[in-house]
């Protein structure tokens, strides 16, 4: 990912909150027959290894799995993104603007480690499930279905491990404009009708 230094993120707190955030990732790998993407929620546990580790779960029938990959994969998280028209510009009496877009993304790196086993499966699904469902006022859990039909279910995926080797995140949010500038666009994006580009607009620094 290209990150010029006015926009990067350095603090792996502020890394681990946005893939918290994101909820569901593009997760990546280059095989012989090309590249393959699958979107997958992931959790991040964030205290094992140097930059925290991701797991997740595949269907058994996704054949990404099944296939070597060529280096290591990538999980890629999108935060808040939005189209950043010119006219929200102070500068724009000059004419000398263009649009642009913001947005924050982070891309985790690491080697795939694909694994079968019932016990770990079991635990992924579980605390998967348990970190959606807490925000409920009614958190359904895995226990709640019968044992024997989990146990089924389970059988059909395959397990994930992603140990992070590297991370860069990125966040583009008119730090590169004027102040009046970013009032501007601040001002523009907190009037839109959608969510996402409200929740930009509160990222634009002041």
């Amino acid at each position: 990912m290209y990150v010029p230094p006015a926009f990067r993120m350095n603090d792996l707190a502020a890394l681990h909150q946005t893939m918290r955030e994101a909820r569901l990732a593009s997760f990546v790998t280059a095989t012989e027959e090309g590249l393959i993407a699958t979107p997958l929620p992931l959790f991040l546990v964030p205290e094992e290894g140097p930059y925290g580790t991701l797991f997740g779960h595949l269907a058994r029938a996704n054949s990404q799995w099944t296939l070597p990959p060529r280096g290591d994969a990538m999980a890629v998280f999108m935060g808040p993104d939005a189209y950043v028209t010119p006219s929200w510009y102070a500068s724009k009496q000059h004419q000398k603007v263009v649009p642009t877009w913001n947005y924050v993304a982070v891309h985790a790196h690491g080697p795939a480690e694909f694994f079968e086993d019932a016990d770990r499966l079991l635990d992924v699904v579980t605390r998967l499930t348990d970190l959606h469902e807490q925000p409920r006022a009614e958190p359904w859990s895995v226990g709640d279905a019968p044992a024997s039909f989990i146990q089924a279910q389970l059988r059909g995926i395959v397990g994930l491990r992603l140990p992070i080797t590297r991370i860069e995140g990125k966040r583009k949010m008119s730090q590169n404009r004027s102040t009046e500038d970013r009032a501007g666009v601040a001002a523009g994006l907190a009037a839109s009708d959608r969510a996402g580009e409200r929740a930009a607009a509160d990222l634009i620094p002041r």
